[in-house]
């Protein structure tokens, strides 16, 4: 691979890591270990939020073209995507799915992936489980408190 060539992927990953950083994990919750993003608050608007972020997500997967990713890494990350606008459908777990699941910073990661493995690299992935239901029942009691107020 070309000087050139690794010198604008590499400039890929950092346009995307920003991005990802922004709509997935900008704003730590105090006293806690979870962050969420732009997308998460968005995604608090019902339907339109997570429209809103499945076209954001839209931003991840131009830039993994213009990278040329492998056509199976761009199903991967549309995949991604479709389970992070759906799981956010869900109400009150929905919006914890969507802070958890965080389909940009999964797709980064596989565009990652995608150029290491064209470099002959290889880079680890795993699923923070535990965080998912730490902020499943912290949204739900967040809500459950809202609705008591309202009631």
């Amino acid at each position: 691979m070309d000087d050139q060539k690794r010198a604008r992927q590499q400039a890929t990953l950092a346009r995307l890591d920003r991005f990802s950083r922004f709509t997935d994990s900008s704003i730590r919750i105090p006293f806690t270990r979870f962050e969420l993003g732009a997308e998460a608050l968005i995604g608090l608007v019902p339907v339109i939020g997570d429209a809103a972020g499945l076209v954001l997500s839209g931003y991840v997967l131009l830039e993994a073209q213009r990278a040329g990713v492998s056509g199976a890494t761009k199903r991967r990350m549309l995949r991604n995507m479709l389970v992070d606008f759906v799981g956010g459908l869900v109400p009150v777990v929905g919006d914890a799915f969507d802070a958890i699941f965080k389909a940009n910073t999964r797709n980064t990661r596989l565009v990652r992936q995608d150029l290491l493995k064209q470099l002959g690299a290889e880079a680890p992935r795993r699923f923070p489980w535990g965080t998912l239901v730490g902020l499943s029942i912290l949204f739900g009691v967040i809500t459950a408190a809202g609705v008591a107020l309202l009631a």
